[in-house]
C-alpha cells in the first residue's frame, strides 16, 4: 500500500466514523497536528500508535504498515492556490526575513528544527471574528564551525 492509498483509506474511514482529527488523536494519544500529518503521509507512526489509529478507524493491517513506513517528504514546488495553504506562503514571504532576523538576534547563527518540533492549532473566539492561533515550538540548532 502506498502512502497515497493509505491517506485515501484513512480519509474515507474518518468520514465514515464521523470523527474529527482531534477526536482521533485523543483516542490514539498523539497531538492532532502530528497525527494528521502522519495520516497525510508526511510523518510516520510507531507501531503501537499506527495500530491504535487503525483500531479506532477499523482499518486493516496494511494501513498500519503504511503508516509505519518512513515518509518521502516532498511537495509540489509551485505556490499552492488553496487559500489556507497559500496564506502560509504569504506569511513566509512577508515575515520570513523578519523571523530569520529575530531568531538570529536572540539565538545566534542557526535554525529552528522541524524535527524536534511541536505545533498547536487553536480557535480563539473573538467578537470581531474568531481567530486562528498557531503556536510552533522548535529546538534551536546552532551551526557549528569545523
Amino acid at each position: 500500500m502506498t502512502k497515497i492509498e493509505m491517506t485515501e483509506a484513512i480519509i474515507h474511514a474518518k468520514a465514515d466514523a464521523g470523527l474529527g482529527w482531534e477526536q482521533i488523536a485523543e483516542e490514539v494519544g498523539l497531538s492532532p497536528v502530528f497525527l494528521t500529518s502522519a495520516c497525510l503521509g508526511m510523518n510516520s507512526l510507531r507501531p503501537a500508535d499506527a495500530e491504535r489509529l487503525c483500531a479506532v478507524l477499523k482499518l486493516p493491517e496494511e494501513v498500519s504498515l503504511a503508516l509505519q513506513d518512513f515518509p518521502h517528504k516532498h511537495w509540489d514546488k509551485q505556490v499552492p492556490t488553496d487559500p489556507v495553504i497559500y496564506r502560509w506562503y504569504e506569511i513566509v514571504g512577508v515575515y520570513g526575513e523578519t523571523i530569520k532576523e529575530l531568531i538570529h538576534e536572540k539565538f545566534g547563527d542557526g535554525i529552528m528544527s522541524a524535527i524536534d518540533f511541536s505545533m498547536i492549532i487553536d480557535k480563539e473566539e473573538d467578537p470581531a471574528g474568531d481567530r486562528v492561533k498557531v503556536t510552533m515550538s522548535g529546538k534551536f540548532l546552532p551551526y557549528k564551525s569545523w
